[in-house]
């Protein structure tokens, strides 16, 4: 038996069960512990959001990359008990969703809608709602630990989602959803592990994912940014309109417009975004060391 596997999807599932308001209590407290012990987390993301802003008041840098460590911490804990409890539930913690009819615009011109989804706020219930309204599919890369996929795949096909490999399969069946007027999912905003060219993000190059940008040529489907951001009493789910850069045939003209689709994102809620993650490892002239820590 797998006991750190067992242990770990014990914990989720406990988690799970605590009504919202209490996993972001929890998610808040050790979030806080985190930045108590100046954990690898904060680092990263002091980093980060020193590359980023680098005209902002040094004060207001560190209460960002803080509150950032937080807000994570935050997701976490949220996630458990997204996955848990039942999609009636999870619907009543949507207190708005903004720009809405950006969602209706690709099916009322007969083509799929890509959404691109940063890793702002919460992500999972952004998703869910999307699979809610109708088929739609998303990529799904399972755990490290074998023992959690079953907990967090049922979690997040519980509104209708297929999750499809990270691979050739995986694409292939994303041109197939979205040529037959569906919604696909993908976050942009991570290193890709397949296709990638360098494209301005916050000023900076940084390795970006062609394959939205393959989906949108081979396809002609409509795009919206958006993510569900945490807000008193729940989840405001948040839409926002992709610039026509993005639809260029163009591969670096596109890639930049949606790094910019990101950064509107965040801009909407810098606090929540995962500052923590490695946007800047790979650099055009080869492996970055701005994160190797000082002796």
């Amino acid at each position: 038996m797998d006991i750190k596997g067992y242990l770990a999807a014990s914990a989720l599932k406990l988690i799970g069960r605590l009504p919202l308001p209490w996993s972001r209590r929890l998610g808040r407290l050790a979030g806080k512990l985190a930045v108590l012990f100046r954990t690898e987390g904060l680092r990263l993301s002091r980093i980060n959001v020193q590359l980023c802003y680098p005209a902002m008041a040094e004060k207001q840098r560190e209460q960002l990359a803080r509150d950032s460590v937080v807000s994570t911490a935050m997701t976490g804990f949220e996630m458990a008990s997204i996955w848990h409890h039942s999609w009636a539930t999870i619907e009543n913690t949507i207190v708005r969703v903004r720009n809405q009819q950006l969602l209706s615009l690709g099916e009322a011109q007969g083509r799929g809608t890509l959404v691109l989804m940063p890793h702002t706020g919460n992500w999972e219930v952004f998703g869910m709602y999307l699979a809610s309204l109708g088929p739609s599919m998303a990529l799904y890369q399972p755990p490290k630990i074998p023992a959690l996929d079953p907990v967090i795949r049922s979690g997040r096909e519980k509104t209708g989602a297929k999750m499809v490999p990270t691979n050739i399969h995986g694409v292939r069946s994303l041109l197939k959803c979205l040529k037959a007027g569906h919604i696909a999912m993908v976050l942009p905003d991570q290193e890709p592990d397949m296709g990638g060219d360098f494209a301005p993000f916050f000023g900076r190059p940084a390795l970006t994912m062609t394959l939205a940008h393959n989906l949108l040529q081979r396809t002609n489907c409509h795009v919206v940014f958006g993510f569900g951001k945490r807000v008193e009493g729940g989840f405001e789910l948040v839409l926002l309109p992709a610039e026509k850069a993005i639809y260029s045939g163009e591969q670096k003209v596109s890639l930049a417009a949606m790094n910019r689709g990101v950064e509107a994102c965040i801009a909407a809620a810098p606090e929540q975004y995962q500052w923590e993650y490695k946007r800047f490892r790979k650099q055009p002239e080869g492996k970055s060391k701005i994160y190797r820590k000082q002796k």
